[in-house]
């Protein structure tokens, strides 16, 4: 697939969407449940799917090109985090305590502080560090201020009158503290809320340099809290605008880097990456997957029929937005270490590898959970207040399951031993014998069977979540929200969440990449 995609085709394609679109890949799920998981989950290429694609030659890039480029991705996805990412926040730069950055920082603040404190203890002391301090709070302090509060700067410009100070410092009449007094009164005025016990223990620092420290200490946290507060301010804009700048961007890189060296910006380790890729072409084949799994004989039965009647010889045709539902629900099954991500997705390469973490311990948890209450007592499995027991109970043994260090093997044994006593000790509350001694050796093996992802059981739940997101996907703007399928209960309620934040991210990405998808998936079909 050419990356030159012409903008009056792209347009023409974003039109073409049905508003039932998404009926086709829902018929298909229907009774499918296992056929899907298993699909999604193959990390083979079919025969009919594309390789990938050769990489073109490189071209010379200047320097000016690379930190256009450079700039643009990063405007580009900090408008993106802040979009997708609701509790998005600016947070302090905190270097490591055993950083060459710290260390270096830590000598020059000391040697300036020492620098201060030797000018003031001089008689008569020399105050031009101080001034600059000083000039340098006023700033801080009137770039925290709003058009409306001309009091407040008429106030600090009259107090902190640099040339007024100086003509103080040289006749002997400068008096800091009472300029450190005005300074703390102002800065508690400006301050939010959460600061302001810091501010308030700034008035009990008695000696100038320490003073000054503390007081650009909490400076720098306000101006954190004012970009945080600019960044909330901005987002319901931001939120109208994000779509169309997003795609501006991303065909303003396609045009100009169109078959050459191209931004890629990895979560992974905060870096921009330079790779030699043909643009779009990743997302070409993971489009292409997305098709053929679809247009597989497994799934033939369940699509609607081209023109007639089923069997009337005509193949099916499949929607466009069936087909990306269906590629997105791929990516929760991605090969991340083989397979690279495609172009359209790289911002959020991290957010579905959280995704699928999540949904990899859901799976092993509605497992266990299933087994569980399957082998119990009919009585216990509805008694809510225990299944939520022993879901926190299973959900704490499982914690650390996205770590390398993890044995899912030796989790799951202890899980099976607290699974055996907690349901023994709820037998016996209500009433009932407690679990055999063959009845636990059988909840055991079968919660350790859940280790193996081949598992019966473990591919059932794993089949009925991808179909539960498939609906939810499809159904997102629909209420009320879809219910989940059976045996998945238990974990319904972290299912949803993971589902609303999925089709979030989803939407929003298909808005802003719908016509580049429909550009290229009207080709794909039209060869299918």
């Amino acid at each position: 697939m050419s990356e030159n995609l012409d903008k009056s085709n792209i347009n023409e394609a974003g039109k073409s969407k049905s508003s039932d679109s998404e009926q086709g890949l829902e018929d298909a799920m229907e009774g499918s449940d296992e056929a899907l998981q298993k699909t999604i989950k193959s990390g083979s290429p079919s025969t009919q799917r594309v390789q990938r694609p050769h990489s073109s030659p490189p071209r010379f890039v200047t320097v000016e090109e690379l930190l256009e480029t450079a700039k643009g991705v990063t405007n580009m996805a900090l408008a993106h985090e802040i979009v997708i990412n609701g509790d998005f926040q600016i947070k302090p730069v905190e270097l490591p305590e055993d950083s060459l950055e710290k260390r270096v920082k830590d000598i020059v603040h000391k040697a300036f502080w020492d620098c201060l404190s030797v000018q003031l203890s001089e008689v008569p002391p020399t105050y031009d560090r101080a001034i600059k301090l000083v000039g340098e709070i006023k700033e801080t302090l009137l770039s925290f201020l709003l058009p409306g509060h001309t009091r407040l700067r008429n106030q600090i410009t009259e107090v902190l009158d640099l040339d007024l100070i100086k003509q103080e410092a040289e006749n002997g009449a400068l008096d800091i503290s009472k300029l450190a007094e005005f300074i703390i009164g102002m800065m508690g005025t400006l301050c939010a809320p959460v600061r302001d016990e810091e501010v308030k223990r700034l008035k009990d620092v008695k000696e100038i340099v320490p003073l000054f420290r503390a007081i650009f200490s909490v400076l720098d946290l306000m101006k954190v809290d004012m970009a945080n507060f600019a960044v909330s301010s901005i987002r319901p804009h931001l939120m109208q605008q994000s779509v169309e700048y997003e795609r501006k961007q991303f065909q303003e890189f396609l045009e100009k880097q169109p078959s050459c060296c191209k931004m890629i910006f990895s979560k992974q380790n905060e870096n921009l990456i330079w790779e030699y890729v043909n643009s779009l072409d990743f997302v070409t084949q993971w489009l292409q997957e997305a098709t053929d799994d679809l247009m597989n004989q497994k799934y033939k039965n369940a699509l609607p029929a081209a023109g007639g009647a089923a069997g009337s010889g005509d193949g099916p045709r499949l929607d466009p937005v069936a087909v990306q539902n269906y590629a997105y629900l791929k990516l929760l099954k991605w090969d991340h270490l083989h397979r690279p991500f495609p172009e359209t997705v790289l911002m959020d390469h991290s957010r579905f590898q959280e995704f699928q973490l999540q949904l990899e311990q859901l799976t092993v948890l509605g497992a266990v959970l299933l087994v569980t209450f399957s082998m119990a007592a009919p009585g216990i499995a509805s008694r809510a207040d225990f299944a939520e027991k022993l879901k926190m109970i299973v959900k704490i043994l499982l914690t650390d399951m996205h770590l390398p260090s993890f044995h899912l093997e030796d989790a799951l044994t202890a899980v099976g031993e607290k699974v055996c006593l907690e349901v023994s000790s709820c037998l016996s509350l209500c009433g009932l014998s407690p679990l055999t001694a063959d009845k636990e050796a059988v909840l055991k093996g079968q919660i350790q069977a859940v280790a193996s992802p081949d598992n019966p059981i473990r591919r059932i739940v794993d089949s009925r979540i991808l179909t539960f997101l498939d609906t939810y996907l499809a159904s997102s703007h629909q209420k009320p929200s879809p219910i989940a399928p059976g045996g998945l209960g238990p974990i319904q309620k972290e299912l949803e969440a993971v589902a609303v934040k999925f089709v979030r991210l989803v939407n929003y990405n298909k808005m802003v990449f719908s016509p580049y998808y429909d550009a290229i998936l009207s080709k794909i079909l039209a060869s299918s």
